[in-house]
């Protein structure tokens, strides 16, 4: 069975740093993308930053520049490096893999981590 195991957020000062992992476990064949989600109370979630097997990325637009998401397709583990955090950053966020399948013949599944908090303190 696949697992997504988030680690890394916590309470940061605005214009500090975290960097959140997420580790796909279990029998993978493969995953073609994987992403970042966040939540904050009272808001939908949104897309933060994802990435695909290739290297392709895409981010929203309110962390572009300050956010840098990266994989390692051999850990199926992906990474969500957040600088210049501000209060707006406070959420949720919510590690997801798409495309995966547990072998070469299998149907593509999506699942999503248990969610990690971040906190910036103005």
């Amino acid at each position: 069975q696949v697992q997504l195991v988030e680690s890394g957020g916590g309470l940061v000062q605005a214009g500090g740093s975290l960097r959140l992992s997420c580790a796909a476990t279990g029998s993978i064949f493969m995953i073609n993308a994987m992403g970042w989600y966040r939540q904050a109370p009272g808001k939908q979630r949104e897309l933060v930053a994802a990435i695909t097997s290739g290297g392709r990325t895409t981010y929203a637009d309110s962390v572009k520049g300050r956010f840098t998401i990266s994989r390692n397709n051999a850990k199926n583990t992906a990474y969500l490096e957040m600088n210049s955090l501000k209060p707006e950053d406070t959420a949720d966020y919510y590690c997801n893999a798409d495309g995966v399948r547990v072998s070469r013949y299998s149907e593509n599944t999506n699942y999503w981590g248990q969610g990690t908090q971040v906190t910036v303190s103005s």
